[in-house]
């Protein structure tokens, strides 16, 4: 089954809780935080996503493209986001730091920049319930989507497979109309989307058009057959 994941990056921060419920059938609101260090831009934090969780029902999906997670993670838990993901290339103890999330009621997810391989963090997979490709450098959104990555979507999801787990596999940055296709047929089965939702004319038709097309590809993927 195909999420789709409206980013509010690219929607309009002065309208954040009209925005939120511009996109009521989406499965996430993906909110996305930036610390102008780890990535070269400044965002919003802790206090925005306590206020987004009281203004809408659909759960949030906070990405913190942020230094020392492992210290600030956790409060976006008590915030209110049901899920939090953090950057691998930031984290000092990530199995740690994904148990701890997990401990305090979250879903924990760990994030790749492109060119961070999978391979060295296969053993840590049992410890995470998502994983996210980035398929565009993360910082700022608007990007074109990097199709270099599909290879890489692929050996997750094969990894995936492998260990038999059921962990959700997301991809953020560029996906619209004209790439979710190919992410899902490489294997990804949670899709953010920025500017395909919130630069459509009806936010909730695009994210409704997304999921139909990432489930089309999805139910003649050779990954999914018999999943």
């Amino acid at each position: 089954m195909a999420q789709i994941n409206p980013s509010i990056l690219s929607a309009d921060f002065a309208r954040l809780a009209e925005e939120a419920k511009a996109v009521e059938g989406a499965d996430w609101l993906h909110v996305d935080v930036m610390d102008n260090h780890f990535v070269p831009n400044l965002t919003l934090g802790v206090p925005i996503v306590e206020s987004l969780s009281r203004a809408t029902d659909t759960p949030l999906d906070c990405h913190l493209m942020i230094e020392d997670p492992d210290r600030w993670a956790p409060q976006y838990v008590e915030a209110g986001a049901g899920s939090v993901t953090f950057h691998v290339e930031a984290a000092a103890a990530p199995v740690r730091l994904a148990r701890e999330i997990r401990a305090k009621g979250a879903r924990a997810s760990m994030a790749l920049k492109p060119a961070t391989p999978i391979e060295p963090f296969e053993d840590l997979l049992p410890e995470l319930d998502m994983l996210l490709i980035m398929t565009v450098e993360p910082g700022f959104g608007g990007q074109a989507f990097l199709d270099i990555m599909l290879p890489k979507i692929r050996r997750t999801r094969e990894l995936i497979s492998k260990h038999g787990l059921e962990l959700w596999l997301q991809v953020d940055g560029g996906v619209a109309e004209s790439t979710i296709e190919r992410c899902a047929e490489a294997g990804a089965d949670v899709f953010v989307a920025g500017s395909a939702v919130y630069g459509a004319a009806d936010p909730a038709a695009a994210v409704a058009s997304l999921r139909a097309r990432a489930e089309a590809a999805t139910a003649s993927a050779a990954w999914a057959c018999g999943h």
